[in-house]
């Protein structure tokens, strides 16, 4: 078990799952939880998706790896680093409000290649279809926030209001009275304060603690199911091409052995910020962004590090114990690499 300075301050208990994965049963079933997150996304708009057999859905807290796992899967469908579009064209955020949910739906029925669309949304608010395969990434939570940080420092969220309002209207409950991006303050170490004390949701919610736990807690809670799968930024870290290897294991893609070497380095963080105009969310929406290759700031783990003191670990941890349990709380901060340790 870790230190509160190292990996995680709390318990292992679990071992690395195994890859092999029954077969899926086909059906759709249970009651779905709505959510809406920051202002843009409303995951009532997966009402009414016809899922194909076959399909990924990417399914993350915001800042834990989406992006990263997306490219990972473009990487494993295509069968190589070229793309025959733009990222978040191939896998579009379903749930996000800046595009009619009609245009959305129609672009993935238009796709002939297998399908990998991303969301924010908990398992419990998604369709849950025994042939689809659900994909999560986790992300040490306190990473997590600092890199919401650097996003919202480098992106202009004024553009994104004005493109869902173009949609849909009125702005969001991610926004202030007069249609304004609500403020966040500026300074680090009290932007992650808010981020850890936020109590909202998780209905509606701006990212934060909560939601992110409350998020992974909806995947843990099923891991075991054949059509579920859970992975964490730092066990990608750790063995990039591993844990390819087992999410291609997973979705049953067969990858000759002469090609990893180009998949694996078409997932590194260097070449995917070399491609950022292709690779990085919202590079449809104009301004918004004001450097692309931002987006690809880091990629590594344990920035939180230089910003929380002993002290700060402390408050913290007690936080965390009140939001989660003991299990997700270990999976969160330390990834399957962790809990085998």
């Amino acid at each position: 078990m870790g230190s509160l300075l190292t990996l995680s301050p709390f318990p292992a208990t679990m071992a690395i799952p195994p890859v092999n994965r029954a077969p899926p049963r086909e059906g759709v079933s249970r009651m779905l939880r709505r959510y809406r997150l920051a202002g843009v996304s409303d995951s009532s708009r997966w009402e009414g998706f016809q899922f194909r057999g076959d399909d990924i859905v990417i399914s993350t807290p915001p800042k834990s790896g989406t992006t990263w796992m997306q490219m990972i899967c473009a990487l494993l469908v295509f069968r190589g680093p070229r793309l025959p579009a733009r990222l978040t064209e191939l896998s579009p955020w379903l749930d996000m409000e800046t595009d009619t949910v009609e245009s959305v739906f129609a672009a993935l029925e238009a796709q002939p290649h297998r399908r990998f669309i991303k969301t924010h949304t908990p398992l419990d608010g998604l369709p849950s279809d025994d042939r689809v395969t659900y994909v999560c990434v986790g992300r040490d939570p306190r990473d997590a926030a600092i890199s919401l940080g650097n996003h919202i420092n480098n992106s202009n969220p004024e553009a994104l209001i004005r493109a869902r309002a173009a949609v849909v209207g009125s702005a969001g409950p991610a926004t202030s009275t007069d249609g304004r991006a609500r403020p966040q303050p500026g300074d680090p170490v009290e932007r992650f304060w808010h981020w850890v004390d936020d109590d909202a949701g998780p209905d509606v919610a701006e990212p934060c603690l909560k939601y992110t736990l409350h998020h992974l807690g909806t995947f843990w809670d099923r891991r075991q199911a054949p059509n579920v799968v859970l992975f964490h930024y730092t066990d990608l870290l750790a063995d990039l091409e591993g844990e390819m290897r087992r999410l291609a294991a997973v979705l049953g893609i067969a990858v000759d052995e002469d090609t990893w070497p180009a998949l694996v380095s078409g997932a590194s963080f260097d070449r995917m910020r070399d491609r950022a105009a292709e690779l990085a969310p919202e590079v449809t929406i104009d301004g918004f962004w004001k450097d692309v290759r931002g987006f690809f700031k880091n990629g590594s783990a344990g920035q939180w590090r230089s910003l929380l003191s002993p002290e700060d670990l402390v408050r913290y941890e007690g936080r965390v114990r009140q939001l989660s349990t003991p299990d997700v709380a270990a999976w969160a901060h330390s990834g399957w690499g962790g809990l085998a340790c």
